[in-house]
C-alpha cells in the first residue's frame, strides 16, 4: 500500500475536520475596568463570553480516523457598556444593558456558531431585537423612580465566529481593529459633536475638544424614544487584534498610542492593564474599561 492511501472504510482525520465549519481560530480574550481617579463609583461594565459546541468520543469501534476524537466550534463576543444618570443610575443602567443581553442569548434554542449568508442575517437581526429590548427595559426602569429618571447607558458589543466579525454599537464607546500596524476605528460616535464634523459645521480633529463631544445623540434608555444599533460586519485575518473601549480611555488616549499599545502586548490582558495604567497616568478623570482579542490561526 502506498503510504499515503487510506484503508477502505477510513477517512483522513484533516479531510473530516476541513469539511466540519468555519477555520479553526486562536482567540486571546481579556478584559478590565478601573473607577478612575476622580468617579465615586465606576458605572462601566464589561462582559467577555465564549459560546460553544463540543464533541469527544468517549468510546468507538470505528477505525481509528473515520471521525475525529474531538472536535469544537465557538464564538466570542466582547460587551462594554458606559452608563449615565445620577447617583448610581448609571451603574444600574450599564449592569442591566449586559445581564439583560445575556440572558436573551441564552434562551435562544441555537446559537450562531457556523454562518452562510442566511445566518449571518438571522444572527444580525437577532441582535438588533436584543437591542431594542434592553432599551426597553433600561427605559422602563428609568421611569420606575429610585433615582433612576433618565439613566442610560451606551452599548458596544463584538461577536467573532472564526474569521466573521460583527459589531453592534450604540452611543460613544468604540470599536478598534488593529491589523499589519495601523489601527482602525469602526464604530462612529453617536455624539452632537460627531454630527457637526459629518455636515461640515466643524473640522474633525475638534471633535475630541468640542464641548458637546460628550452629548450623546443616540443612547439605550436616557429618555430616546427608540434606538438602533449601527452594525459593522468584516473578516478578520490571523495577527488581527480588536478592541472595545469606553470613552475614559479614548479621552485621554489617542488612536496611535491605542495602536501602538494593542501592538506591543504579548496577551491580550497584557493589553488592556497597559491602557488603564496609561489612561490613569494621565489624569484617570473617568471610569475606564478595555476589552480586547487577539486572534491568530490554529
Amino acid at each position: 500500500m502506498h503510504p499515503h492511501d487510506t484503508p477502505t472504510g477510513e477517512v483522513p482525520v484533516a479531510a473530516v475536520e476541513a469539511s466540519l465549519g468555519p477555520p479553526r481560530v486562536r482567540v486571546d480574550v481579556a478584559a478590565r475596568s478601573h473607577q478612575g481617579l476622580q468617579r465615586p463609583n465606576n458605572e462601566d461594565h464589561f462582559l467577555v463570553a465564549r459560546l460553544g459546541r463540543s464533541f469527544e468520543v468517549l468510546a468507538t469501534n470505528l477505525t481509528a480516523g473515520s471521525v475525529p476524537s474531538s472536535y469544537e466550534e465557538a464564538g466570542y463576543a466582547l460587551a462594554v457598556a458606559d452608563g449615565m444618570g445620577g447617583a448610581e443610575a448609571g451603574e444600574v443602567a450599564s449592569a442591566l444593558a449586559l445581564s439583560l443581553g445575556t440572558r436573551l442569548a441564552l434562551r435562544e434554542p441555537t446559537w450562531h456558531l457556523r454562518l452562510d449568508e442566511a445566518q449571518a442575517q438571522r444572527l444580525v437581526e437577532r441582535v438588533d431585537g436584543y437591542f431594542r429590548r434592553i432599551h426597553e427595559a433600561v427605559s422602563a426602569e428609568a421611569r420606575s423612580g429610585q433615582g433612576r429618571s433618565g439613566m442610560g447607558t451606551t452599548l458596544t458589543v463584538a461577536y467573532t465566529v472564526g474569521y466573521d466579525l460583527f459589531v453592534f454599537h450604540v452611543g460613544d464607546s468604540r470599536a478598534y481593529l488593529l491589523r499589519d500596524g495601523t489601527v482602525r476605528q469602526l464604530t462612529r460616535d453617536q455624539t452632537m459633536a460627531q454630527e457637526l464634523a459629518d455636515s461640515g459645521a466643524i473640522p474633525p480633529e475638534a471633535v475630541g475638544t468640542h464641548r458637546l463631544r460628550h452629548v450623546l445623540t443616540h443612547v439605550i434608555g436616557a429618555g430616546a424614544t427608540k434606538v438602533a444599533a449601527a452594525i459593522y460586519e468584516g473578516e478578520l485575518v490571523p495577527g488581527d487584534r480588536l478592541l472595545l473601549c469606553t470613552d475614559g480611555l479614548t479621552d485621554l488616549v489617542d488612536d496611535r498610542t491605542l495602536g501602538e499599545v494593542l501592538g506591543d502586548a504579548d496577551t491580550a490582558a497584557v493589553a488592556c492593564e497597559r491602557l488603564i495604567e496609561l489612561a490613569l497616568a494621565r489624569g484617570g478623570h473617568d471610569n475606564i474599561t478595555a476589552a480586547a482579542a487577539f486572534y491568530t490561526a490554529r
